[in-house]
C-alpha cells in the first residue's frame, strides 16, 4: 500500500491585503505558516493549528484555494484562506520572525510553490485549483540566489 503524507497551510492576509510570511530558523527561507497534518486531525484543523504554533495567532478558516501534489513525493498539501481571530505575532521553534508583505514586494527567498499558493489565493476566483506542484526545493533556491 502506497503512504501519503498530508501537509496544511494557511494564506492570511491584513487589512492591507499584506500576506503573512514566516521566515524558517533552519533556512534563510520565507514560507506560509503550516505543516504535517497529525493522525486523526482534519487538514484545516492542522492549519489552525500550525498557525497558533508557528506565529501566535489564532485563525479562522474562510475557504480552500487549493489541493496540491508536491511532484517527488507522495504528499497531498491543502492550502486554505485563513484571517486573524486574534493573538499576536511571536517567534517559535520554527520561525524566527514573521512579516506582511504586499504581493509584489515577497521576497526573492520564498517558497517558490508557496508564492504560487499565494498568488492562486489572490485569484480570488471562487473555485479551489487542484494540480501538481512542480517547483524547485528550497536549497536549490537559495543556491540560485547566491549566485
Amino acid at each position: 500500500m502506497t503512504k501519503f503524507e498530508v501537509g496544511a497551510y494557511a494564506v492570511i492576509t491584513d487589512k492591507k491585503d499584506r500576506v503573512l510570511l514566516s521566515h524558517r530558523r533552519d533556512l534563510d527561507i520565507w514560507n506560509l505558516p503550516g505543516g504535517h497534518v497529525e493522525k486523526g486531525e482534519l487538514p484545516t484543523e492542522a492549519a489552525i493549528r500550525e498557525t497558533r504554533e508557528e506565529t501566535g495567532l489564532k485563525i479562522k478558516i474562510k475557504d480552500l484555494v487549493g489541493v496540491y501534489k508536491k511532484s517527488r513525493i507522495n504528499r497531498f498539501d491543502f492550502v486554505f484562506l485563513g484571517k486573524v481571530k486574534s493573538g499576536k505575532l511571536k517567534k517559535s521553534k520554527a520561525a524566527d520572525k514573521h512579516r506582511f508583505f504586499k504581493l509584489k514586494k515577497i521576497p526573492k527567498n520564498t517558497l517558490p510553490k508557496h508564492k504560487g499558493r499565494i498568488l492562486d489565493a489572490a485569484q480570488d476566483n471562487n473555485k479551489p485549483v487542484v494540480y501538481r506542484q512542480k517547483t524547485i526545493s528550497a536549497r536549490r533556491l537559495l543556491k540560485k540566489l547566491k549566485k
